[in-house]
């Protein structure tokens, strides 16, 4: 599939729930949002009519998101038919990784094969400030299982805001010892205020990738560590627009992912699929595209049509909209 400004789109993001187990306070709401009811969300055999649909057109490559996947039950089948599915190449997921310990087994299994794993800190008490209500232990110890059962790669998803005072090196550093790759991703100004308690995206509280490198290379000099240096060993193969650095003699690597201060929108490649069935053509723009009808009503049909239509109305990049009227957990992280 080639969009109207000649972007091949190979790449789609499929939201499985609105619903998680945390409440990440530059996600939503301390309350969380109001949870759609089950006969709101794509069934599994809705999920896999549309992605057949998109195989054909060109979709090579999935990632299942959230809220937080692994809370939606059978996961692990939806993987395993997916992974059936001619021309799928890879299935990867983002989650926050609590549920990994007691699940990865299975997901390996299933046809499974990256995770994303989603981390903002590694103090336990910002961690739980963060979370509103979840322990790093868990989300550790889903790191582990995930090494342990042989993803490859796994990533480890920080996303930066300056009013948090986040400790970067020591993220830097789990790179050293550990095939993980550390990627640093700018805040985005996705939805609106979350809450009464003052949390909500602004401008201010963006960091610059380019001024965060400067940064872990000043403190990683005074540690002995030296500079990072462009990944060239070790560095993941990804879908995505991480710039890739390393540490000398590092296992991992830590990448940057800069939608604000160098946008990537010229290299865009996918479209995304929310868990109640519309297709958004991009994370930044409020224009959604009804998929689910149009399966029930025109069948294989329908979603081709969906999709080429979606496809044809990417915008050529974000032009630095603030606001969307959805939340990050409502699209799909």
């Amino acid at each position: 599939m080639i969009d109207s400004h000649g972007r091949t789109i190979d790449y789609l993001r499929i939201s499985l729930t609105d619903r998680c187990n945390f409440r990440c306070i530059y996600c939503m709401p301390a309350e969380g949002v109001a949870a759609k009811g089950h006969d709101e969300i794509l069934r599994y055999d809705e999920i896999v009519d549309i992605v057949k649909e998109a195989s054909r057109l060109g979709i090579t490559r999935l990632r299942l998101t959230g809220g937080e996947p692994l809370v939606r039950r059978g996961v692990e089948g939806l993987v395993e038919e997916l992974a059936a599915i001619p021309g799928i190449e890879s299935i990867a997921m983002t989650t926050n990784g609590v549920l990994l310990p007691k699940m990865a087994a299975d997901l390996r299994r299933a046809g499974l094969s990256r995770v994303n794993i989603s981390l903002d800190t590694l103090d336990p008490d910002q961690f739980r400030r963060i979370t509103r209500c979840g322990s790093i232990e868990q989300t550790l110890a889903g790191i582990d299982a995930a090494l342990e059962y042989g993803f490859s790669p796994v990533k480890i998803n920080a996303v930066t805001v300056r009013s948090l005072g986040q400790d970067f090196l020591a993220f830097a550093k789990l790179s050293l010892d550990r095939p993980l790759h550390v990627r640093f991703i700018e805040y985005m100004p996705v939805g609106e205020s979350t809450g009464s308690d003052g949390t909500g995206w602004g401008k201010k509280d963006v960091i610059p990738s380019d001024e965060l490198l400067g940064l872990l290379n000043e403190q990683a000099k005074a540690e002995g560590l030296g500079e990072l240096v462009p990944a060239e060993k070790h560095k993941p193969q990804g879908w995505g627009p991480a710039s890739y650095y390393t540490f000398e003699g590092a296992q991992g690597t830590v990448g940057f992912i800069s939608p604000l201060s160098r946008h990537f929108c010229a290299e865009c490649n996918r479209l995304r699929l929310s868990a109640d069935g519309k297709i958004r053509p991009c994370l930044f723009s409020d224009e959604e595209y009804d998929v689910r009808s149009a399966l029930a009503d025109e069948g294989p049909a329908g979603v081709r049509r969906v999709l080429q239509q979606a496809i044809g109305a990417k915008p050529d990049e974000h032009h630095d909209k603030v606001g969307t009227e959805r939340l990050m957990s409502q699209i799909g992280g």
